[in-house]
């Protein structure tokens, strides 16, 4: 398990990855943490409405898939912040706090929805088209053939503590702005730190016409460039 997952530090999703999630239908389970009167005036579409004071009495309504990417948002990144621990703390690893909050969201001018909000929380896994497996994304690495590129999406601070040599660097949310830094002749290999992210990437590629596939697990690369691959729990 990645370190800074061990640490329980908190993580991050930006408006840009929520809405590609969105788009690409990403399952994701979304949660507004504000008070329902808020949810109801309006909300990001797909949320479902829990107030951060009733979020105890609401675990048995999350999903029993402990990896389910869980988003939470509230007024704003502070708001939000506020429920990351309790839900991290039931299992979890896989929760971030939307940054900005639904205050951020509305800035940005994406589609927001009014009314009731989702009751149910529904996580279903979809197959992962474009994935591949622990043992062909190990061996593309070691290979080191000059066919084959690493594309490491995860933030510059995540980067910054440790890539795997050669890799090419370029967090998720920019990707396509960057593409000229991707060689369009080889097969891309994708990762993050547990998938989400490079999925997205994946997506956004493929696209493009890229050979690319990604890798669907859990990655943790020390300051040295080595690394470790574990199965996602």
């Amino acid at each position: 398990m990645p370190a800074w997952k061990k640490a329980k530090k908190p993580l991050y999703s930006s408006s840009k990855s929520l809405k590609k999630m969105m788009e690409t239908e990403t399952p994701v389970v979304l949660i507004d943490v504000r008070d329902a009167e808020s949810a109801k005036a309006a909300h990001i579409e797909g949320a479902v409405s829990i107030p951060a004071a009733q979020l105890a009495e609401a675990k048995e309504r999350f999903p029993s898939i402990k990896k389910a990417p869980i988003v939470l948002y509230g007024a704003d990144t502070k708001a939000g912040l506020e429920s990351f621990q309790q839900v991290r703390d039931w299992g979890y690893m896989n929760t971030t706090v939307l940054i900005g909050g639904f205050e951020g969201w509305q800035k940005g001018e994406l589609p927001v929805a009014t009314g009731a909000t989702a009751t149910e929380i529904v996580y279903v896994p979809k197959p992962r088209a474009g994935s591949v497996d622990i043992a062909s994304f190990a061996k593309a690495i070691d290979s080191k053939t000059t066919d084959v590129v690493i594309l490491d999406v995860r933030t510059d601070d995540e980067t910054e503590a440790g890539k795997i040599a050669g890799a090419i660097a370029i967090p998720a949310e920019e990707v396509v702005e960057r593409l000229d830094e991707i060689p369009k002749d080889k097969q891309v290999y994708i990762h993050c730190s547990t998938g989400i992210r490079a999925e997205m990437a994946y997506v956004a590629l493929k696209e493009k016409g890229y050979k690319a596939s990604f890798l669907d697990a859990n990655i943790e690369v020390s300051d040295s460039g080595s690394y470790e691959i574990t199965e996602k729990e």
